[in-house]
């Protein structure tokens, strides 16, 4: 015998009221472009509301509406901005479709313990809302960044082309001025020159302070750690100053060495962190085992210990690459006219020559960034599979 169980239907003084939450959200970010947000926080909150509360009830199937409502919102983008505003509110309107039907019917409570309290719930996603927004905000310039680094128009804003995906508003000379101009182009050979030599010492002496730490019988090992992953603490504009006054009294300043064992310095922290984290779970009888069976300490590191923590090492090497390939402040203080590295030439570019070659450089370390951060995560969850922490 099957037994079929109904949701309960909330009351209309639950969904409505969160609906137009979400519509003066959303009228906030469409007001403000149009130049009054208030205004929009009181349309949105007031339409979303009408039709939060008129939806369920006027006993049309939840598809027809959701579609009708992508429909309505999207000639209404388009009558307001154009093709982009058009697919906006298109966005809108599928995802207020849904939600009005996701509380009304109260599916929001499918996932979770059936014990769980009102309070208990509202938590459990204000909490998943508000991780949402600082999401959001921190993509945002991203998203703005990448498709003006296609404009055809030496602009920092959106032409009215763009806005109409008009083709003759876009353009890859932006693109092609960097891979043309010598100025960007030795800044890049500086980075890639810089950088894989900075992440090379700051993986080496990085595993080395990792595995020394890790054995119990080190004395002040805590100490040693905070003073090791420093360089992430103190602000980079004191460190800068500080390498920038040592380094000009050895003799250092201004070279390519100096630079690199700058860069070498702020990565060694993420070495350290990664690394440590990947010996948590190893398991020290490996090496003694290795030990008894005749092998030395070198042997033993490389045939036992590297291979289970090599996924840590990696994931160290890219984030040492990726500080060292960004950073600007350090460089700025220790380096010379000789060692001009990308994130540098973007940072003149932006006080001396506003030129939005920087927007498609931007862009392309944004796209170097996303596929390093995806190597680490993809070596993470091998790194927790070789230690029996996830299903294989």
């Amino acid at each position: 015998m099957t037994v079929t169980t109904t949701v309960p239907r909330r009351p209309v003084s639950f969904y409505v009221p969160v609906t137009a939450a979400f519509g003066a959200l959303a009228g906030l970010f469409v007001g403000t472009a149009q130049g009054s947000g208030l205004l929009g926080v009181v349309i949105g909150a007031l339409l979303m509301g009408a039709i939060a509360f008129a939806a369920p009830l006027s006993g049309l199937p939840e598809r027809a509406v959701r579609w009708a409502l992508l429909a309505a919102m999207a000639i209404a983008g388009y009558l307001i901005g154009g093709v982009s505003a058009a697919i906006i509110g298109a966005a809108f309107g599928w995802f207020f479709g849904w939600l009005i039907f996701w509380l009304y019917e109260g599916r929001y409570r499918t996932h979770l313990a059936p014990y769980l309290t009102s309070g208990q719930v509202l938590w459990h996603y204000t909490f998943r809302v508000i991780c949402g927004a600082i999401f959001i905000f921190l993509i945002t310039p991203i998203l703005v960044v990448m498709p003006l680094s296609f404009n055809a128009q030496n602009f920092f804003t959106f032409t009215p082309e763009m806005l109409r995906l008009d083709p003759a508003g876009f353009s890859l000379k932006h693109y092609h001025d960097f891979f043309t101009n010598s100025d960007w182009q030795q800044a890049l050979k500086n980075s890639v020159m810089i950088a894989p030599m900075a992440t090379l010492l700051s993986v080496g002496f990085g595993t080395l302070a990792a595995i020394g730490l890790s054995q119990p019988h080190v004395p002040f090992r805590r100490a040693i750690m905070a003073i090791l992953i420093s360089p992430m603490i103190v602000p980079l504009i004191i460190s800068a100053a500080g390498m920038y006054f040592f380094y000009s009294r050895i003799g250092l300043q201004g070279t390519y060495i100096g630079v690199v064992l700058a860069h070498a310095a702020l990565g060694i922290p993420f070495v350290i962190i990664t690394v440590t984290a990947t010996l948590v779970g190893f398991d020290n009888s490996l090496t003694r085992a290795a030990s008894n069976m005749g092998a030395d300490p070198v042997t033993t590191f490389f045939r036992v210990q590297m291979p289970l923590i090599l996924p840590g090492v990696i994931s160290g090497a890219l984030f040492a690459f990726i500080t060292s390939f960004d950073e600007v402040v350090v460089v700025l203080f220790v380096g010379s006219a000789g060692q001009k590295t990308l994130p540098w030439q973007m940072f003149t570019g932006l006080r001396e020559q506003i030129s939005p070659t920087i927007l498609a450089v931007a862009t392309i370390l944004v796209a170097i960034s996303i596929v390093l951060l995806t190597v680490v995560e993809m070596l993470r969850r091998r790194s927790e599979r070789l230690r029996g922490m996830s299903p294989g």
